[in-house]
């Protein structure tokens, strides 16, 4: 799973409305579940627009932020394991105090570019912090960095994504005007190649997504999927994907007419074989398939055609009843009839990716079930023959979307079983 460490995600340091808060949550991605986390030791001041990143699979490091009063330039250091915050003593030349900076884990490397400053300013320098690492016995210390090539214009609220060889910057916020000031907000592409060590512009082959700050952007694999963000007077909720030219994504959507996307042309390519291209339209929501493949979770195409398996020949079915039961399930069991009790009682955000097949086949299986064995006159209490079953005729489980699990669950809990 993808996480900030090895087996859930952290959340630091949160605003709401006007009170800034110093607490930090953990999302346990096996069970989808929020808890709340007490640490001790340093523990760093309430704060927002503060910038964290991952060291390794074991701490976190957070550095800089907005505490109501000051800008903030404080480097705290978290052991998820044990859960103790430490404060970094750093000496020599200090970055200025900032908030809404970026901060991106590169080797043994904190870089931090960007933000906005004390009094105001907007900033557009880099910098880099060493002695993160236990094992280097390096003292920690702050170096501006200054690289050559098509550098950003300052901002804050921006994303830098680390992929390889390549820092990906996308959007954020900036200031135009000499006398008078206003708003700026990009939606640029800037690629920091680590092997030469310079800035580059990204060409991109169509129309990018509408400029924006403080949204999130996340590599997964050879793609970046950017979600959200904010614009000084609309807040954006859709998925785009930027992708390589040759991507799947781009070749299926970009032949859809439906969806009016220009037709592209070649991008400059970084390094021969990166040529980013495509948008992801706001009407189409994140497909299954993308998260199940991406986490690594195999998708069956046993159902490919539609065929109604028993449940003893429903492998991925009895593993999970096996699992559930704490034994193994190879013959009619009442393991069986556990699994569906806990689907019937589950809320949507208890199923895991890994139960959405087996479940949706024993949906289908229930239905073709109930629906050969009973006659209009033995229709069983509570249920009406004429719900439309949306899902009976779905192929597979990949063509499921997000929001279609809590009314396929819904369907399920209506469906009797029969003996």
């Amino acid at each position: 799973m993808y996480a900030l460490c090895v087996c859930a995600c952290l959340v630091l340091t949160i605003m709401f409305e006007l009170d800034r808060l110093g607490d930090f949550w953990v999302l346990d991605t096996d069970i989808w579940q929020w808890s709340e986390l007490s640490g001790f030791g340093d523990l760093p001041s309430p704060r927002d627009f503060s910038a964290a990143s991952s060291i390794g699979n074991r701490k976190i490091v957070m550095y800089g932020g907005w505490d109501g009063k000051r800008w903030l330039s404080d480097v705290y250091v978290l052991d998820t394991i044990s859960l103790e915050w430490t404060e970094l003593s750093v000496s020599g030349t200090l970055p200025q105090p900032r908030c809404g900076h970026t901060a991106t884990m590169v080797e043994k490397r904190l870089l931090v570019y960007g933000g906005r400053g004390g009094g105001g300013p907007i900033m557009g320098d880099l910098w880099a912090l060493k002695g993160l690492i236990d094992e280097e016995n390096e003292t920690p210390g702050w170096t501006q960095l200054k690289l050559p090539g098509q550098a950003p214009s300052p901002r804050c609220g921006q994303t830098v994504t680390n992929a390889g060889h390549y820092l990906l910057m996308f959007g954020g916020h900036g200031t135009g005007g000499w006398l008078s000031r206003y708003d700026i907000y990009y939606n640029d592409c800037i690629v920091l190649d680590r092997v030469s060590a310079q800035w580059k512009r990204l060409s991109i082959g169509n129309e990018p997504p509408p400029a924006r700050a403080y949204h999130s952007m996340t590599a997964i694999g050879s793609r970046y999927l950017l979600i959200g963000g904010f614009d000084g007077k609309s807040t954006y909720g859709e998925p785009w994907w930027l992708v390589p030219q040759d991507d799947p994504i781009a070749n299926r959507v970009t032949a859809s007419p439906p969806r009016n996307i220009p037709e592209s042309n070649d991008a400059a390519s970084l390094n021969g074989n990166f040529q980013p291209q495509f948008k992801e339209n706001e009407t189409d929501k994140f497909p299954l398939s993308e998260l199940q493949q991406r986490l690594q979770i195999s998708v069956s195409q046993s159902n490919s055609n539609l065929p109604i398996v028993n449940e003893l020949e429903d492998k991925e079915l009895l593993e999970l009843a096996s699992r559930l039961a704490g034994e193994n399930v190879s013959a009619s069991s009442p393991a069986i009839e556990e699994l569906r009790g806990h689907w019937k009682q589950a809320e949507p955000n208890m199923i895991k990716l890994k139960e959405l097949g087996p479940l949706l086949r024993d949906y289908q299986r229930l239905i073709h079930r109930l629906h050969l064995g009973t006659s209009a006159s033995e229709e069983q209490p509570g249920f009406d023959e004429h719900v439309m079953h949306r899902f009976y005729h779905v192929k597979n489980v990949s063509q499921l979307r997000m929001d279609d699990i809590p009314k396929l669950l819904a369907e399920y809990k209506q469906i009797p079983v029969l003996n």
